[in-house]
């Protein structure tokens, strides 16, 4: 049987994503999920999601990591999602979708796609780190020279230390690099650094606005390997974040068929 795939990428953070409306893709197999990600033995990807129906929404995005596993929201593969959705004609400009964190609404215009973020009630603020949940978990550090900084060895360290190996976490190393933030990540399911991640992006965003002290709504400007973002918010002293925003590129790369 022959099954059609559609490959997109946002800022490098690549995808397969399947239009599995007619729900015809085996969900519960993760070892088909790590090999169609694989990028020597199958298509390739950083993750793979699942276009499916959903009851009052435009669609449901299921998300895997490359490993297989279902896992938790993708910022950048939100925004891919969205962008074939108008692919489809499944929507306009503007779409409404579930996801495993909730409720998402993303504006699209033409391959600039605009996608709102959960709030964020709470950071918590350590010594040398932050952490926080932007749809995944993030540990967000500041660091200098990150341009040669090891963010695979570091980045592993952390994510399988005492407090994060059962569940696993995103490590985000950020520097400030003249108007702009510089964000690198180390990626759990993928166990490796990515070129971007969206919601590690907006994660340093906040933490660099709590940073700042800043009140009210607020805008920065990110570049990662992969490219650019905005991340776009209202801060709320004591209260966290809303109205998050996190805004940039998705772009188709090709379609295919694989055969089982």
């Amino acid at each position: 049987m022959k099954h059609r795939f559609y490959k997109y990428q946002g800022t490098g953070n690549d995808f397969i994503i399947i239009d599995d409306r007619d729900l015809l893709f085996e969900r519960e197999n993760p070892a088909l999920v790590a090999k169609l990600c694989n990028r020597r033995f199958g298509i390739g990807a950083d993750g793979l999601m699942l276009l499916q129906n959903r009851s009052g929404y435009d669609f449901e995005m299921v998300y895997f990591n490359s490993d297989g596993n279902e896992s938790s929201m993708c910022g950048n593969g939100g925004r891919c999602i969205v962008s074939l959705a108008h692919k489809l004609g499944l929507v306009k400009e503007e779409a409404k979708f579930r996801a495993v964190d909730g409720d998402h609404r993303a504006v699209i215009d033409n391959d600039w796609v605009s996608l709102n973020m959960n709030d964020v009630s709470s950071v918590e603020k350590n010594p040398d780190f932050y952490f926080l949940n932007t749809g995944s978990p993030h540990y967000v550090r500041f660091v200098s020279g990150l341009d040669s900084f090891d963010v695979v060895g570091e980045g592993k360290a952390i994510r399988y230390n005492e407090r994060f190996t059962s569940q696993g976490t995103n490590v985000n190393f950020v520097e400030q690099q003249g108007g702009e933030l510089f964000v690198r990540t180390y990626e759990r399911g993928v166990e490796d650094e990515t070129l971007s991640c969206g919601t590690g992006v907006t994660a340093s965003a906040l933490v660099h606005s709590l940073q700042q002290g800043q009140s009210g709504k607020g805008t920065v400007a990110v570049r990662t390997p992969g490219g650019k973002l905005t991340v776009q918010y209202r801060s709320n002293p004591g209260k966290g974040f809303d109205s998050v925003r996190l805004e940039g590129p998705a772009i188709f790369v090709f379609k295919g068929e694989w055969e089982d």
